[in-house]
């Protein structure tokens, strides 16, 4: 069975820094790259395209509200053309600078905010679809698994990984607790890597009361802002391969080679 581990980087910001970068770019298959708007600049889009395209990482457009005060956490009302305007935006400033490189940006995953809005209103879900699809039929969406986002793509018959944290945990409705709830985030390596394993060989969710919601999965996201994600990202990796799982870029999974 095929999986692969993304993580967004390139987030370097007054909120955090982003030294372990080039470390987990030696672990993970995918990286999800700061535009600019909640973090990073074109330093540090350039070093992860560079070092991504050494370690043969597939690179992605991590877009998200211009709001770098917030690291892109905090929630705006924007209109469909605003919405469709920031998407497209941020993956054309990755992607000229990936252009300079010889390489491609192959995957968008929204960041923060405009993801979580995105996962619960199906309106907001098909306006950030749309924008994505509007760039190119081969690039490969990268959404939250059971989400509105996931509904939305699937009936734009879009390219779609769907991912799992191993890093937070979930409500009984498929969606994250609340980053204000002191049980958001799973900071324990240990924890995290059976969290995974479990998800990813069942292909289900599991929920923080012990509920188990069926799903899709085909990535697991490992946030790179968080203290452990260099441990976190090590175990779940040495975990994975351990028990059979074949760890791949986004962009050569089977399921997204040309037909």
């Amino acid at each position: 069975m095929e999986i692969n581990i993304n993580c967004d980087l390139g987030e370097k910001s007054k909120l955090h820094n982003n030294e372990n970068d080039p470390y987990l770019l030696g672990i993970v298959n995918s990286a999800s790259i700061a535009c600019g708007y909640h973090a990073g600049d074109d330093e540090t889009m350039d070093q992860v395209v560079k070092i991504s395209k050494k370690n043969n990482v597939s690179i992605g457009a991590h877009p998200s509200f211009n709001d770098p005060e917030n690291f892109g956490r905090k929630r705006m009302n924007l209109s469909s053309s605003e919405i469709r305007k920031l998407i497209i935006d941020q993956y054309e400033i990755l992607q000229r600078i990936a252009f300079n490189h010889n390489e491609n940006v192959t995957h968008i995953k929204p960041h923060g905010a405009l993801n979580n809005m995105a996962c619960e209103d199906l309106e907001l879900a098909f306006t950030v679809a749309k924008a994505v699809n509007e760039i190119g039929k081969d690039i490969i969406y990268l959404v939250p698994t059971g989400s509105k986002m996931e509904t939305a793509a699937k009936k734009l018959n879009m390219k779609i990984a769907c991912e799992i944290f191993a890093d937070r945990n979930y409500e009984d409705n498929g969606n994250l607790v609340s980053r204000s709830n002191p049980n958001a985030l799973i900071t324990d390596p240990e924890q995290a890597k059976k969290h995974v394993l479990s998800m990813v060989t069942n292909q289900a969710i599991n929920c923080l009361s012990g509920k188990q919601i069926p799903c899709e999965i085909d990535s697991v996201c490992i946030h790179g802002d968080n203290v452990s994600s260099l441990e976190t990202a090590k175990s779940i990796k040495d975990n994975l391969v351990k028990n059979g799982l074949i760890l791949k870029p986004l962009n050569k999974m089977e399921k997204f080679k040309q037909i």
